[in-house]
């Protein structure tokens, strides 16, 4: 038996709690004095983490692998099934809308510490969604920059057919809209640049 509208409790919305980053701590006294790496106790989880560097770089096969490469096809996946259907609109808001608990959680901090700055580091400083995906990247402040990081995986792939996607169709559909619809639910707006000839993308604060 269907439930009375009337009768259902509107589901209550989760802001996604977003806790500073712990500095690296000493266990006791003589451990400030030590030549600590930040890794002990974690040298299983060091080693595999290298071997699994050291097989995507000596990925040679039909191209030489970057680091972001598993990444960037992801991406690159989606966007193409988005673009296919014409859905890079609803592609887009389904994003903003997923990461809207945690962009409205660092809008409060913004808000409580009217550091609009705050945006720019949730966006680029403190997420591998992007750092780990766009490894060339840096800035401060009211600033970024990085390189766009899929024209290398597309020049490769687009030989074979995988793809008919352009970075300048991926930074008009997918980057800046994304970024964007971001900013807007932390309350912030932003500029992003094109992307220039040399492949890199800059975003500020507009305010």
């Amino acid at each position: 038996m269907a439930a009375n509208p009337a009768e259902v409790t509107p589901k209550k919305e989760y802001v996604a709690a977003v806790p500073p980053h712990e500095a690296p701590k000493a266990k006791n006294e003589a451990d400030k004095y030590k030549t600590l790496s930040g890794f002990e106790g974690r040298e299983d989880m060091l080693g595999q983490s290298m071997s699994v560097v050291l097989k995507i770089l000596g990925n040679h096969a039909g191209y030489a692998h970057e680091l972001n490469d598993p990444l960037v096809k992801a991406h690159l996946n989606a966007m193409q099934f988005a673009k296919n259907r014409g859905a890079w609109a609803e592609y887009v808001a389904h994003d903003v809308q997923t990461m809207a608990p945690i962009n409205r959680r660092m809008k409060q901090i913004i808000d409580k510490t009217g550091m609009k700055e705050i945006a720019l580091v949730a966006l680029f400083d403190r997420t591998a969604c992007h750092y780990a995906l766009a490894m060339t990247s840096e800035g401060d402040g009211r600033s970024r920059r990085w390189k766009e990081p899929f024209g290398y995986v597309l020049e490769q792939c687009r030989r074979i057919g995988q793809f008919d996607l352009t970075v300048e169709e991926i930074h008009d559909q997918w980057t800046r809209p994304r970024l964007e619809g971001f900013a807007e639910t932390m309350g912030v707006k932003l500029n992003v640049s094109p992307i220039s000839a040399d492949g890199w993308i800059t975003c500020e604060l507009a305010d």
